[in-house]
């Protein structure tokens, strides 16, 4: 019953969401290696038992019956010991993983596709060798040559996968490498969201004030609680047109929702809705997932700077500040993006809930802030990324930078600072106020940030007691 009931719940599932789930199980990989590990066993029979190629090779390559019942045997056992070792050492990575890191992590590691071609190879393998070793049995004055060379060549290969694995967990378990994935998985998702909604974007403006009122919409609430994980904005969109409607979301993707909660309101233009066909086309779910949040990847990146805080470990930290500094300038291109999705005939169909750079700058900067305790280096690394964005990012989001930078400042009040660290930190926030035109501000927090120092310095001078 419970796999009728996955197989069901698949099925249920938006094809892409079907897809990213697939992705993220162990199981689907192995099972196409064992299918192709059936079909390579039946060929090697056909060699071996119909066309007989050992009549057409030499007999030094070819083995008895009996002799490779006792190889085939040998290579079972060694063949299940290799996948043994290599599920004992999946389970350490993964407990490393989440204990020390996220726990968010063990999808990305399981999901990965280099992880999940492992476990395919040593369970194809080991279905092989079994199935050659059952047939091989049927008779015992056997002269066989491709059962015995495909199978050695079987094992030779799965011994080699087993090294390759044990150096692709000690590569992928390399902070910079851990940090870099997450990243780019995030990144993955957004273009593909961006792919997504480009078809229906215009270069067209669109006042407020001609938007229709609140008070004329009417709202379809959720069902069920849980994450909003997907939206088909597609198939929203040519429902939309079909009911003449105009759609804006109340929520937005990844966020969660308790029964009963607006999720959408509706206007329509004399047809009658059905929200159950607009409800069919988004996806809510008991966990989040990177399908369409943008927001997600970087909560699971600030989770292992804060991690990594807790086990005094500077160098991840540093690093993965990087790699979510990389991520919102990516975001912050993105979310320059209007909210508003055309049909093919131009006209408004859906108004999306979308965040601005401010709130993702928070997301992703501002629980490492809190984290960090007034840690200087710390503060210094935030301070040098946020820099580096006004370098490489538009003006607009210039005023969002700079805020955040001023809020971290001011956030030293009541504790002392060492004078190189105040001057370290210093550097960075008057290069960011040159990039952002806030020299004047900067006067003020120059000031601010002396103080810390001069209290410091005073209690710490012996001429001072």
């Amino acid at each position: 019953m419970g796999i009728f009931y996955y197989i069901k719940k698949y099925f249920k599932m938006s094809r892409r969401q079907r897809k990213s789930e697939l992705k993220s199980t162990l199981w689907f990989m192995p099972f196409w290696y064992i299918v192709g590990a059936i079909g390579l066993s039946a060929f090697t029979f056909y060699l071996d038992y119909v066309v007989d190629v050992g009549l057409y090779l030499p007999a030094a390559i070819g083995f008895s019956g009996q002799t490779l019942q006792v190889l085939l045997s040998a290579l079972v056992g060694g063949v299940l010991t290799l996948s043994a070792f290599t599920i004992n050492s999946l389970l350490v990575a993964l407990t490393t993983f989440s204990g020390q890191f996220s726990s968010k992590m063990l999808v990305n590691f399981v999901s990965d596709r280099a992880t999940q071609h492992v476990l395919g190879i040593f369970n194809g393998s080991f279905i092989y060798v079994l199935l050659n070793f059952l047939y091989v049995t049927h008779e015992e004055e056997e002269y066989i040559v491709a059962t015995p060379v495909l199978s050695i060549l079987t094992a030779i290969t799965a011994a080699v996968t087993f090294i390759y694995f044990i150096n692709h967990t000690t590569t992928w378990m390399q902070v910079h490498n851990i940090s870099f994935n997450m990243n780019t998985k995030s990144k993955q998702v957004q273009a593909s969201l961006e792919k997504e909604l480009k078809p229906y974007h215009l270069e067209k403006e669109i006042e407020v004030e001609s938007l229709p009122a609140d008070v004329d919409g009417k709202v379809i609430k959720t069902r069920q609680s849980g994450y909003l994980q997907v939206a088909d904005f597609s198939r929203l969109i040519k429902q939309a047109k079909s009911d003449d409607s105009l759609l804006r979301f109340d929520v937005r993707i990844g966020e969660f929702v308790l029964e009963g909660t607006p999720i959408l309101t509706y206007w329509e233009h004399g047809q009658t809705i059905h929200p159950d066909r607009y409800l069919k086309s988004m996806e809510i779910g008991v966990k989040q997932t990177e399908i369409q949040d943008l927001e997600y990847g970087l909560n699971k990146l600030a989770e292992v700077a804060i991690k990594a805080l807790g086990h005094n470990d500077p160098l991840t930290v540093t690093n993965t500040i990087h790699q979510i500094a990389d991520l919102l300038k990516s975001i912050g291109q993105s979310t320059n993006f209007s909210p508003y999705l055309f049909d093919n005939e131009e006209e408004l169909r859906i108004i999306l809930n979308q965040k601005t750079f401010r709130y993702y700058l928070h997301r992703g900067f501002a629980s490492i802030r809190e984290y960090a305790d007034q840690n200087s280096t710390v503060m210094t690394e935030l301070l040098t990324m946020i820099s580096l964005l006004s370098k490489t990012m538009d003006q607009n989001v210039h005023e969002d930078l700079w805020e955040f930078a001023r809020q971290t400042i001011l956030g030293f009040d009541n504790y002392s600072l060492y004078e190189n660290d105040c001057l370290y930190i210093l550097e960075q926030l008057a290069e960011l106020a040159q990039n952002t035109g806030h020299q004047q501000d900067y006067l003020f927090l120059l000031e601010y940030m002396l103080k810390r120092v001069s209290s410091k310095s005073a209690s710490e001078d012996p001429a001072s007691l």
